[in-house]
Protein backbone atom coordinates (compact mmCIF):
# COMPACT_ATOMS: atom_id res chain seq x y z
CA UNK A 1 0.00 0.00 0.00
CA UNK A 2 2.87 2.41 0.76
CA UNK A 3 4.22 1.91 -2.76
CA UNK A 4 0.86 2.95 -4.15
CA UNK A 5 0.32 5.92 -1.82
CA UNK A 6 3.81 7.43 -1.51
CA UNK A 7 5.29 7.01 -4.99
CA UNK A 8 4.33 8.56 -8.33
CA UNK A 9 1.50 6.84 -10.20
CA UNK A 10 1.93 8.65 -13.53
CA UNK A 11 4.27 10.97 -15.44
CA UNK A 12 2.74 14.12 -13.98
CA UNK A 13 3.29 12.87 -10.44
CA UNK A 14 6.80 11.73 -11.36
CA UNK A 15 7.56 15.26 -12.60
CA UNK A 16 6.17 16.74 -9.35
CA UNK A 17 8.17 14.27 -7.25
CA UNK A 18 11.36 14.97 -9.22
CA UNK A 19 10.83 18.74 -8.99
CA UNK A 20 10.38 18.66 -5.21
CA UNK A 21 13.34 16.35 -4.61
CA UNK A 22 15.69 18.11 -7.03
CA UNK A 23 14.88 21.66 -5.88
CA UNK A 24 15.28 20.75 -2.20
CA UNK A 25 18.42 18.71 -2.83
CA UNK A 26 20.21 21.26 -4.98
CA UNK A 27 19.39 24.11 -2.61
CA UNK A 28 20.72 22.19 0.40
CA UNK A 29 23.51 19.97 -0.95
CA UNK A 30 25.32 22.52 -3.14
CA UNK A 31 25.72 25.17 -0.40
CA UNK A 32 26.77 22.58 2.21
CA UNK A 33 29.39 20.94 -0.01
CA UNK A 34 30.67 24.34 -1.16
CA UNK A 35 30.80 25.47 2.46
CA UNK A 36 33.02 22.51 3.31
CA UNK A 37 35.20 23.34 0.31
CA UNK A 38 35.77 27.07 0.80
CA UNK A 39 34.14 28.01 4.09
CA UNK A 40 30.69 28.82 5.38
CA UNK A 41 30.36 32.53 4.60
CA UNK A 42 27.48 34.60 3.29
CA UNK A 43 29.52 35.58 0.21
CA UNK A 44 30.10 31.89 -0.58
CA UNK A 45 26.36 31.24 -0.31
CA UNK A 46 25.63 34.11 -2.73
CA UNK A 47 28.15 32.63 -5.20
CA UNK A 48 26.46 29.24 -4.92
CA UNK A 49 23.05 30.79 -5.58
CA UNK A 50 24.32 32.07 -8.92
CA UNK A 51 25.25 28.59 -10.19
CA UNK A 52 22.38 26.60 -8.65
CA UNK A 53 20.21 26.84 -11.80
CA UNK A 54 23.00 25.25 -13.86
CA UNK A 55 23.57 22.54 -11.27
CA UNK A 56 19.80 21.93 -11.12
CA UNK A 57 19.64 21.34 -14.89
CA UNK A 58 22.56 18.92 -14.58
CA UNK A 59 20.81 17.12 -11.69
CA UNK A 60 17.58 16.74 -13.68
CA UNK A 61 19.52 15.30 -16.62
CA UNK A 62 21.41 12.91 -14.32
CA UNK A 63 18.23 11.75 -12.60
CA UNK A 64 16.76 10.83 -15.97
CA UNK A 65 20.00 9.13 -17.06
CA UNK A 66 20.58 7.19 -13.82
CA UNK A 67 16.94 6.29 -13.11
CA UNK A 68 16.99 2.91 -14.87
CA UNK A 69 20.53 1.85 -13.78
CA UNK A 70 19.69 2.74 -10.15
CA UNK A 71 16.44 0.79 -10.39
CA UNK A 72 18.33 -2.22 -11.82
CA UNK A 73 20.99 -2.00 -9.09
CA UNK A 74 18.29 -1.74 -6.43
CA UNK A 75 16.59 -4.87 -7.77
CA UNK A 76 19.89 -6.76 -7.43
CA UNK A 77 20.16 -5.79 -3.74
CA UNK A 78 16.60 -6.02 -2.40
CA UNK A 79 14.00 -8.71 -2.88
CA UNK A 80 10.58 -7.71 -4.20
CA UNK A 81 9.04 -8.96 -0.92
CA UNK A 82 11.22 -6.64 1.19
CA UNK A 83 9.63 -3.70 2.97
CA UNK A 84 8.84 -0.34 1.43
CA UNK A 85 11.50 1.33 3.60
CA UNK A 86 14.22 -1.08 2.49
CA UNK A 87 13.33 -0.54 -1.19
CA UNK A 88 13.32 3.24 -0.78
CA UNK A 89 16.54 3.37 1.25
CA UNK A 90 18.46 1.14 -1.17
CA UNK A 91 17.06 3.01 -4.18
CA UNK A 92 18.15 6.33 -2.67
CA UNK A 93 21.58 4.87 -1.96
CA UNK A 94 21.96 3.56 -5.53
CA UNK A 95 20.74 6.79 -7.11
CA UNK A 96 22.96 8.96 -4.90
CA UNK A 97 25.91 6.66 -5.57
CA UNK A 98 25.60 7.04 -9.34
CA UNK A 99 24.82 10.74 -9.27
CA UNK A 100 27.47 11.69 -6.71
CA UNK A 101 30.21 10.09 -8.79
CA UNK A 102 29.37 12.36 -11.72
CA UNK A 103 28.46 15.47 -9.71
CA UNK A 104 31.66 15.35 -7.65
CA UNK A 105 33.46 16.21 -10.88
CA UNK A 106 30.86 18.05 -12.96
CA UNK A 107 29.45 19.99 -10.00
CA UNK A 108 32.93 21.28 -9.21
CA UNK A 109 33.37 22.35 -12.83
CA UNK A 110 30.05 24.19 -12.79
CA UNK A 111 30.72 25.77 -9.40
CA UNK A 112 34.24 26.91 -10.24
CA UNK A 113 33.17 27.91 -13.76
CA UNK A 114 36.11 26.09 -15.30
CA UNK A 115 37.03 22.61 -16.43
CA UNK A 116 40.14 21.37 -14.71
CA UNK A 117 41.74 18.16 -13.51
CA UNK A 118 41.42 19.17 -9.84
CA UNK A 119 38.09 17.41 -9.11
CA UNK A 120 39.40 14.26 -10.80
CA UNK A 121 42.71 14.43 -8.94
CA UNK A 122 40.99 14.84 -5.55
CA UNK A 123 38.01 12.62 -6.39
CA UNK A 124 38.65 9.88 -3.79
CA UNK A 125 39.17 12.51 -1.10
CA UNK A 126 36.00 14.50 -1.87
CA UNK A 127 33.54 11.89 -3.13
CA UNK A 128 32.90 10.05 0.19
CA UNK A 129 31.99 13.33 1.90
CA UNK A 130 29.81 14.41 -1.03
CA UNK A 131 28.08 11.01 -1.07
CA UNK A 132 27.40 11.14 2.69
CA UNK A 133 25.97 14.68 2.54
CA UNK A 134 23.84 13.87 -0.51
CA UNK A 135 22.57 10.59 0.94
CA UNK A 136 21.62 12.25 4.24
CA UNK A 137 19.76 15.09 2.50
CA UNK A 138 17.96 12.73 0.11
CA UNK A 139 17.04 10.12 2.73
CA UNK A 140 16.17 12.44 5.60
CA UNK A 141 14.83 15.64 3.99
CA UNK A 142 14.10 15.78 0.24
CA UNK A 143 12.51 12.40 -0.48
CA UNK A 144 10.44 12.17 2.72
CA UNK A 145 8.96 15.60 1.95
CA UNK A 146 8.23 14.62 -1.67
CA UNK A 147 6.67 11.30 -0.59
CA UNK A 148 4.53 13.14 1.98
CA UNK A 149 3.29 15.53 -0.72
CA UNK A 150 2.41 12.59 -2.99
CA UNK A 151 0.73 10.78 -0.10
CA UNK A 152 -1.48 13.81 0.60
CA UNK A 153 -2.16 14.24 -3.13
CA UNK A 154 -3.19 10.59 -3.41
CA UNK A 155 -5.36 10.84 -0.29
CA UNK A 156 -7.18 13.83 -1.75
CA UNK A 157 -7.64 12.28 -5.19
CA UNK A 158 -8.75 8.93 -3.74
CA UNK A 159 -11.21 10.69 -1.40
CA UNK A 160 -12.63 12.74 -4.27
CA UNK A 161 -13.00 9.55 -6.32
CA UNK A 162 -14.91 7.86 -3.48
CA UNK A 163 -17.20 10.83 -2.83
CA UNK A 164 -18.19 10.97 -6.52
CA UNK A 165 -19.35 7.33 -6.47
Amino acid sequence: MEFYMKLPRNKREFALFMAIVSILSVNIIAPVITGFEVGFKLSVWYDVLRVIPFIWVCVIALVLITYKPAEWLTSKIVDKDDSFNSHITINIMCTVLLMSVVLTVVGTWIGSRQISMEPIRFFFYKWPRNFAISFAVEALIAQPIARFVLYKLHQMSDFQGESVN
